[in-house]
């Protein structure tokens, strides 16, 4: 039997709509990703029992100051994870897959990348990075982060922060 889209017995392990975690969610929070992309989906453990974290986005429009303007800003300062983290940058010509469409600017402990072609970067844990940076958009750039575990959480300056199903950021007591 075929049932459509999210019905059915197992209707809750699909996710079609965007279900961000309060943190992300504040009408300042949407506001700011707003000025350059679009998130698609987020799903973690809150929104599907037992899943990993993992969210995706579309950017259409550079970030740099925008980022590294906001000292809040979680993505404009290095931190790391207790766990794996695979990140992945696309660009959206299907007749040249490789061609990221613009740049990217991410950092890992101190040193720089600049992407312009298509990539997928693994993160062990533990390992700082950030800065992450759209410097320039030409076309479309697709963007995906996949953590092993069952909420975002992160450490900076030695203090953990989890995007709490509470709605604030919330320090774990490091």
């Amino acid at each position: 039997m075929a049932v459509l889209n999210c019905d059915g017995e197992y209707g809750y392990l699909f996710m079609q709509e965007l279900k961000l975690p309060p943190t992300h969610s504040t009408p300042e929070a949407m506001a700011n990703y707003a000025k350059f992309g679009r998130r698609i989906h987020w799903v973690d453990s809150t929104s599907i029992p037992g899943a990993f974290q993992m969210n995706t986005s579309w950017w259409y429009k550079a970030n740099r100051e925008g980022i590294l303007s906001r000292p809040d800003s979680q993505v404009g300062k290095p931190h790391q994870h207790e766990y794996p983290e695979i990140l992945g940058f696309y660009g959206s010509d299907p007749y040249h897959p490789d061609d990221l469409g613009g740049e990217v600017e991410f950092w890992i402990d101190g040193e720089a990348h600049i992407l312009t072609r298509s990539t997928m970067v693994f993160l062990p844990p533990n390992l700082p990075h950030c800065p992450l940076l759209v410097n320039r958009v030409d076309r479309p750039i697709f963007h995906f982060s996949v953590v092993m575990n069952n909420v975002y959480d992160w450490v900076r300056d030695g203090e953990k922060r989890i995007c709490a199903d509470e709605g604030a950021e919330k320090d774990a007591g490091r």
